[in-house]
């Protein structure tokens, strides 16, 4: 699932990553939630937002759990914030996918956000770069 992703895996964590990891359900800021069924409340992945200070700006993020891919899990959740924050005064949403992420740049497009913005940088623990392209959906 985190082949994607910026952080390393979870056997790779160091003590000081994990417990960085341990103080999210505490942030006041950025909103954290799993994404289950709901009637076997089964894992399905993650999903986060991080407004800006003003409100007006929300970055979002998403994961969905490898054996539920191609079944729409992903834009449900990128849909779902996407109007979270419509809903909530945002003026846009922002969200960093992994340019050989193929899935993924299908999914933030078919919800309507284009590319603005590219970035390169090496995956935490690791000397493997990766490169995103940064997406912003205007309201």
């Amino acid at each position: 699932m985190g082949e994607y992703l910026p952080d390393e895996a979870m056997e790779e964590i160091d003590e000081t990553y994990l417990k960085e990891i341990e103080k999210l359900p505490d942030d006041e800021i950025c909103c954290y939630m799993i994404a289950e069924f709901k009637d076997t409340h089964e894992r399905v992945g993650t999903c986060s937002f991080i407004p800006s200070a003003d409100g007006k700006v929300y970055d979002i993020a998403y994961c969905v759990h490898k054996k539920y891919w191609g079944n729409g899990y992903a834009t449900e959740m990128a849909k779902g914030m996407v109007d979270y924050a419509k809903n909530h005064g945002g003026d846009k949403v922002t969200v960093r996918v992994n340019k050989d992420n193929a899935g993924s740049n299908a999914v933030v497009r078919k919800v309507g956000f284009e590319v603005v913005g590219e970035k390169c940088y090496k995956k935490r623990g690791t000397e493997v770069e990766f490169c995103d392209y940064l997406y912003e959906l205007n309201f």
